[in-house]
C-alpha cells in the first residue's frame, strides 16, 4: 500500500495545469477541462481528458497556447504539419541609398534610363515640361518606347505591370518638389517617400550641406528614389533658371507679410515648392528669385512644421487642389504615359538592361533585311 502511495505522488507530480483559458467558465469546470498529463502537445487538443506518462524534459511555450508553433525536431518530422506562409519575395533587394546617390552626380543619372531632353530644349516654351524623348540607346541602336515594352513584358508579373500602369497614370511634372540645403539626409529621404506616394514625379536638390549627415536615418525613403526624377543643383540660381525656362513658377514656402497661404493658390499653374534648411529656413537668395512666397497657416503655438512634413503637407494639398480643379491629379499624354511606362520598366532590376540590349541586338538583322 505504502508503495503504491508513492507511485501516485511520484506520477501525480509530472501533471502540469493549464493556468490560464480563453473562456469565461466557472472554477471547477476550468478545473477539470484542463487538468491535463505532462506532454505539452496535450495543451493543443480539445479533449480534457488526460493520462500518466513517463517524465520527460519539458519545453517553454510563449505567447498564446492556440496560435503556438513547436520549433523543436521531431523523430517523426515528416509527419509534422508545417503552416504555410504567403511571403512576396521583392525582385531585387532594395536599400536605402540616397545619402550615396546624392554624394555623386553620375549615380543619379544613370537612374533615368529614356534619353532625356536637354535643360536648354525647354527655353522659351510655355507648354507643360515633360523630359523624355522617346528614344531608349541600346548600344548602337535606339528603341521606342513600345519596343522596350514589348522587349521586358514577357520578364516582369503582371501584377508589378498593374502597379507601373497605376502609378503612371497618377504621375505628374506640373507640380514638382525642391528641397535647398538640407542637412539632414532623413528629411530628404521623406521629402521623397511622399513625393512618389503622392504622384509627383520630378524632385530636386540644391546644395545639399554635406558636412552634417545623419547616418541613423537610413532606409526611411522606402526605395522611393528609384522611381523619381532628380536632378542635383549647385546653386538657387541655376536651379531656378532651368525651372523657369521649362515653365515653372517658383514658390518659396516663407512667412512673411507677403506670403500667400497655400489654400488660396491656384495649382493646376505648373509650380515648383521650395522648401529650406531645417534652421535657417529658405535662403535670401532663394526667397529674391523666386516668383511668390507662400505659407501653411499654423494653429497652434509653434510657428513652423518639421520641412520634411511641410514638405508632405504642400504636396498633398497641391494633388487635392489640382483634383478638385482638373479632375484628376495625372495629367500626361497618352504618349508620355508610354514613355514614363517604359522608364519604369527599365528601372525594373539591373537585369532588365541586359535584356532591352540583347532585343535589340535581335533588332539589327531585321533593320538590314529591310534595307
Amino acid at each position: 500500500m505504502s508503495a503504491c502511495k508513492t507511485l501516485f505522488r511520484s506520477s501525480i507530480s509530472f501533471i502540469e495545469f493549464k493556468t490560464r483559458s480563453s473562456y469565461r467558465r466557472s472554477f471547477s469546470s476550468h478545473f477539470l477541462s484542463n487538468f491535463s498529463p505532462f506532454n505539452a502537445l496535450r495543451l493543443l487538443s480539445p479533449n480534457p481528458g488526460f493520462r500518466i506518462e513517463p517524465c520527460r524534459a519539458t519545453s517553454r511555450r510563449y505567447g498564446s497556447t492556440r496560435g503556438a508553433i513547436s520549433l523543436e525536431t521531431s523523430e517523426n518530422a515528416e509527419e509534422m504539419t508545417v503552416p504555410r506562409v504567403a511571403v512576396e519575395i521583392p525582385e531585387e533587394k532594395s536599400e536605402d541609398t540616397v545619402e550615396e546617390l546624392l554624394s555623386n552626380r553620375d549615380d543619379v543619372t544613370k537612374f533615368m534610363k529614356m534619353e532625356r531632353r536637354s535643360n536648354t530644349e525647354g527655353q522659351g516654351h510655355q507648354d507643360r515640361w515633360f523630359p523624355y524623348l522617346d528614344r531608349f540607346k541600346a548600344g548602337n541602336v535606339d528603341l521606342n518606347s513600345a519596343e522596350v515594352l514589348e522587349a521586358l513584358n514577357p520578364v516582369i508579373m503582371d501584377s508589378r505591370k498593374e502597379r507601373f500602369r497605376h502609378a503612371v497614370m497618377n504621375r505628374t511634372y506640373s507640380v514638382c518638389l525642391v528641397v535647398e540645403g538640407l542637412s539632414d539626409f532623413g528629411n530628404i529621404s521623406a521629402a521623397f517617400r511622399s513625393a512618389d506616394a503622392l504622384g509627383i514625379q520630378s524632385v530636386h536638390v540644391v546644395a545639399c550641406d554635406c558636412s552634417k549627415r545623419y547616418r541613423e536615418n537610413r532606409h526611411v525613403s522606402m526605395g522611393a528614389e528609384k522611381w523619381l526624377d532628380i536632378e542635383l543643383w549647385d546653386s538657387v540660381h541655376e536651379c531656378f533658371k532651368v525651372l523657369k525656362s521649362r515653365g515653372y513658377r517658383i514658390a518659396t514656402t516663407h512667412l512673411g507679410m507677403d506670403a500667400v497661404s497655400v489654400y488660396d493658390m491656384d495649382w493646376s499653374c505648373p509650380t515648383a515648392i521650395v522648401v529650406g534648411n531645417e534652421l535657417r529656413g529658405i535662403s535670401d537668395e532663394a526667397l529674391e528669385l523666386s516668383d511668390m512666397h507662400c505659407s501653411i497657416p499654423m494653429k497652434g503655438m509653434v510657428d513652423s512644421f518639421n520641412v520634411s512634413v511641410a514638405a508632405g503637407l504642400l504636396m498633398h494639398h497641391a494633388v487635392c487642389d489640382r483634383t478638385s480643379r482638373l479632375g484628376c491629379h495625372g495629367d500626361l499624354t497618352s504618349e508620355e504615359s508610354q514613355i514614363l511606362l517604359a522608364e519604369f520598366t527599365l528601372r525594373h532590376s539591373n537585369s532588365a538592361i541586359r535584356i532591352a540590349h540583347e532585343y535589340a541586338k535581335r533588332k539589327i538583322p531585321e533593320l538590314k533585311s529591310k534595307l
